[in-house]
């Protein structure tokens, strides 16, 4: 196992900024790569941990179409410095793309059902370990993840909390009544594979249902606008303000603060 107290300065940066009480005790994490089975499956994934007896909420965390990379493990472990066991799944089963065509082929060749067992192994893994606070899991994810942490509130029924990272959305209403947990969707208002109206219907028809849902749309950013990598889209300001939000829905929901 390797452990981890010093995160790189833009991390700490923003969790400073985030959450301005945070101690340094209280932001030391434990890291390591674990493995169980998914169906028939061995799996491995990558886990992140606070230090301390626990127990913690935790999370499900789910990699965009790229695969479980470097950016995704640094944002695993932020979570972790912020009070969640967090598991990053890998969906790609090693593989991580070098190229958006390679991703593309990659996310095609990824089967459904696979998903499904793979969401459901990562739940039950959590479940038991005695530093997880079984009854406060949830989800969170980015592009391709974003529509997995969806699917996570459809096919979970004990999720507490589902976040959608500009992920692709259903909006049809047997669909939509399989949600099972409140869900907190970020989105952008230029992303041209996830219209900004789109993203209402699914508001709308998900309340209409009953559903807790809120999404939040927001200006002059576009798909991936969260990820360092994105030279072209990452914005700064509006990733911090999206943190913001996230962490303010994820402690209400599974720390119930």
């Amino acid at each position: 196992m390797k452990r981890k107290t010093l995160a790189p300065f833009c991390l700490i940066f923003a969790t400073a900024l985030l959450h301005p009480k945070l101690s340094a005790a209280e932001g030391a994490i434990t890291t390591q790569t674990v493995q169980y089975m998914s169906g028939k499956d061995s799996v491995a994934a990558y886990i992140a941990m606070p230090e301390g007896e626990g127990p913690f909420p935790a999370l499900i965390v789910i990699h965009e179409w790229w695969g479980l990379n470097d950016w995704i493990k640094s944002t695993t472990d932020d979570l972790a410095r912020n009070g969640y066991v967090s598991l990053a799944i890998d969906l790609y089963r090693g593989s991580i793309a070098g190229s958006a065509e390679e991703a593309h082929e990659l996310m095609r060749g990824l089967p459904e059902d696979r998903v499904t067992k793979d969401l459901k192994s990562a739940f039950r893994f959590l479940t038991k370990k005695k530093l997880v606070d079984s009854e406060r899991i949830g989800s969170i994810g980015w592009c391709m993840g974003g529509s997995y942490s969806l699917k996570a509130s459809q096919v979970l029924p004990s999720l507490a909390a589902s976040v959608i990272c500009y992920g692709r959305l259903v909006t049809e209403e047997d669909e939509l009544k399989k949600i099972a947990c409140p869900i907190l969707g970020i989105f952008g208002e230029t992303d041209r594979g996830i219209p900004a109206a789109s993203v209402k219907i699914f508001e709308r028809t998900a309340q209409k249902l009953e559903k807790n849902v809120r999404t939040v749309v927001y200006p002059n950013v576009g798909h991936a606008f969260m990820n360092p990598n994105n030279k072209n889209g990452y914005d700064e300001a509006t990733t911090l303000e999206a943190w913001q939000r996230i962490h303010a829905f994820l402690k209400l929901r599974l720390k119930g603060k």
